[in-house]
This record gives C-alpha cells, sequence and structure tokens, in this order.
C-alpha cells in the first residue's frame, strides 16, 4: 500500500526511544526518590543522575561529569549560561556579542540584559547565514565578556565555523557559548575542540524525552544561578532534578554519539534527494542557507515558494498528511518574516512563502516520493487561488527569483 504521509518536523520533537522510555521507567515508580535525600532511594536516584552526567560528558568530549548542569530545556540552558556568565563577570566589563540570526532565547535573553545595563554588538551574517570570524574579532573590546554563536542555524541550517571563532575567543580571553540544540545528535561535537565554554543542548531534538535541557559549563567560565533555592546542580540551578527526563537525557546522548554516523549519513541523503525532487518539479522555489552538504545542517531544508504564503502550505501539507514548519507567523493581520531571513537579505515576498522542512532517523525514501509527488499539486493549486500568481502571469509584476528582461 502506497504511503499516504510524511513526518517532515523532526526539528520541533523527536519520538522517544523504547529504551530510553524503558530507562526511564523505574524513577516514576519504583525509584521515585529524591536525590537530595539521605536514605536509599534518594541514593538511587543519586547515582542514576551521575551516570547520566557521565553519558553526556563522554558524548561531548567534556573534561569531568561535574561539567554538566541539567535543566528544563534548550531555552533555560541559553538563559543561564548568557544571563550567569552575564552576572558573574559585570564587574570586568559589560559587552556581548552575538550574531544577528541566533535562537530566540539568546537574543531575548540578551535584550533582557540591555536594559539593565549591558551592551550587545549583532554581528551580520552573509547571505548563506556564515558569520565571518574576523568580524566578530573586529568588535571584540576589553569590556566583552561573552561570545554567542550557535554551532548550527535552528532556520536555516548554517554550520558556523565554531572552532575558529573558539579560537579567537580563548586568544582574548572571552568565554565562547555555543548553542548546539539543533545540531546536537546531528554533527560531531567536541567541547574541547570547539573551544566551546558552555554549550545547550535539548534531547527532545535527539530521541530524549522533553522537559530536560542540558549546559556544559567548563570549570573556567565564571557563571552565577539565576534560580534560587537549593544547593542542587552544584548551586547552579535550584530546584528538584527531574529525575526520569535526566536518565533519558543521559542515554539519549550516548546512543546519539554512537549512532551518529549512521543517523547523520541516513537524513543527509534523504535531504538531497527531497531537495533535487522539489526544485526539479516545484517553479520559483528557492533555498535559504547553505546547499546540501558540509556547511548545512543535514536534517534541515529552508524553502520559500514564490507568490504563496507558507501557512497555506503548511494548511495544506497537513490535509494531504504531511508534516511540516512555516518559518512565517501571523501577527496583527500581517505577515512577519523570520528574523533569519530578513538577516541574510532575502526578500520579503519569498520570506512569507517559507516553509522549514525537518528529517530524522525514521524518515523513508517513501515519504520523500510521496512529499516530491504531492508538493507540486498543492503548489498549483494554491497558485491558482493567488492575486499574485495572476499578477505575475499578466506581467503585472515580476518574480523575484526569475525576473523577465526589460524590454528596451
Amino acid at each position: 500500500m502506497p504511503v499516504r504521509s510524511a513526518y517532515l518536523d523532526y526539528q520541533a520533537g523527536t519520538p522517544v526511544l523504547p529504551e530510553v522510555f524503558e530507562a526511564m521507567r523505574p524513577f516514576f515508580m519504583a525509584d521515585f526518590g529524591n536525590p537530595s535525600s539521605l536514605h536509599q532511594r534518594g541514593l538511587t536516584a543519586r547515582e542514576a543522575l551521575a551516570q547520566a552526567r557521565q553519558q553526556v560528558a563522554t558524548a561531548i568530549h567534556a573534561e569531568m561529569p561535574d561539567d554538566i548542569i541539567f535543566t528544563s530545556c534548550g531555552t533555560e540552558s541559553a538563559n543561564l549560561a548568557i544571563k550567569g556568565v552575564a552576572h558573574a563577570n559585570q564587574r570586568r566589563g559589560n559587552h556581548i556579542v552575538v550574531t544577528q540570526i541566533e535562537h530566540p532565547s539568546v537574543l531575548n535573553s540578551v535584550e533582557f540584559l540591555e536594559k539593565q545595563g549591558f551592551t550587545c554588538t549583532r554581528v551580520p551574517v552573509d547571505s548563506q547565514g556564515f558569520v565571518d570570524p574576523e568580524a566578530v574579532r573586529a568588535v571584540l573590546t576589553d569590556k566583552t565578556i561573552l561570545i554567542c554563536v550557535h554551532h548550527a542555524n535552528h532556520d536555516i541550517g548554517t554550520v558556523e565555523p565554531i572552532a575558529e571563532i573558539g579560537r579567537i575567543a580563548a586568544e582574548k580571553g572571552i568565554p565562547l557559548f555555543v548553542d548546539a540544540v539543533a545540531s546536537g545528535g546531528w554533527l560531531p561535537i567536541d567541547v574541547q575542540a570547539m573551544g566551546a565554554n558552555l554549550l545547550s543542548l535539548s534531547p527532545h531534538r535527539f530521541y530524549g524525552p522533553k522537559g530536560v535541557g542540558i549546559l556544559y559549563r567548563s570549570r573556567r567560565a565564571r557563571l552565577l544561578g539565576i534560580q534560587h533555592g537549593g544547593v542542587q546542580e552544584n548551586g547552579r540551578r535550584a530546584g528538584t532534578e527531574n529525575v526520569p527526563a535526566i536518565v533519558g537525557a543521559g542515554l539519549a546522548c550516548e546512543i546519539a554519539a554512537r549512532e551518529l554516523p549512521m543517523r547523520a549519513a541516513h537524513v543527509a541523503r534523504l535531504q538531497k534527494k527531497l531537495w533535487d525532487g522539489l526544485r526539479q518539479n516545484v517553479p520559483y522555489l528557492c533555498l535559504s542557507g547553505p546547499d546540501p552538504g558540509p556547511g548545512r545542517l543535514p536534517t534541515n531544508l529552508n524553502i520559500s515558494t514564490e507568490f504563496i504564503e507558507g501557512e497555506g502550505q503548511l494548511l495544506r501539507c497537513d490535509f494531504n498528511g504531511i508534516s511540516v514548519a512555516s518559518g512565517s507567523s501571523c501577527v496583527s493581520k500581517s505577515l512577519k518574516i523570520s528574523h533569519v531571513l530578513a538577516a541574510i537579505g532575502l526578500d520579503h515576498a519569498l520570506a512569507q512563502g517559507n516553509l522549514i522542512l525537518s528529517l530524522g532517523k525514521d524518515n523513508t525514501d517513501e515519504e520523500i516520493d510521496y512529499m516530491i509527488e504531492t508538493f507540486p499539486k498543492i503548489v498549483s493549486v494554491l497558485r491558482e487561488m493567488s492575486p499574485m500568481w495572476d499578477a505575475f502571469q499578466k506581467g503585472v509584476i515580476q518574480s523575484v527569483l526569475a525576473p523577465r528582461p526589460t524590454p528596451a
């Protein structure tokens, strides 16, 4: 029977692996003790946390398990890294450097700090989303206390030159925070080779549970806790630990590191097949970010279809059993485009027709074939209803992607 569905939104979340779920199960019931308790059940939970910390540290080549801090999600990890380092180092300086296309958890944390008297330089990127390491170097001052650059972009999949930026940060003695939420489980991560002093991960992106995040913090990076209460996580993050989720996170990290070459090769092959099929069958379609290959996250395709809006494409895809994400959102009756697409200079008309297709290890060739077969039909139907397409057909407006020559 032919496939009539395709799940292409793994960037939003992945299913928990059966073995991860089974590892978590005892800590909901039999082994329910609080890790801070001094009795045997508390010790069992505490030992489980220690094992998870070791699993994560090994997976990312951290120097020691105590470098790992468990939080509630990738967003909290980013908040802790940025605000924690800023407040710990404010006597030394108040300047932070980020790229223009960081995740909102990073940019909004910095905006919060700016209201408290910190300053920030937002380094531009090129048309594919790459940041120039020398552009980062050029904006550093004697007041710079933190550099924030993601490993791979959450919207357009661009893989940044982290190791080069890490060397610059080390030369200047400035901590480097790397948001690896998008890349974790799909690209090799070695915090020491990267020169990362802080790095965030989100296990639900690589077949672990939701409700848990990871922050690696080198002992060389000064960090103040921003959540106050008990002394959990070595005083860096107060609050009773989510033991089942942390156990799942540790095992998901271990499995992801072991299976990464196979997983990455599988999704990279399907990514190329999907992009080749779509661009051959859908006219006036463009890809944001680098072409499939080493410069792009193997799970991500960010496409823009001219003359129609992303929301309509998403809804039609869903009606046909295809799960995708729209890169634009409707705010106050007007389409607000992604800050990432704006930063790379994508035309507003194209940014409004944006979709993010993200792959996982469970995707099949049959699902990709179904998407390649179905999406051109969806585009055709939506264009027939589009006033912009009608105006283009009548020669009233031009295509951004393939403008017609102007008569002499």
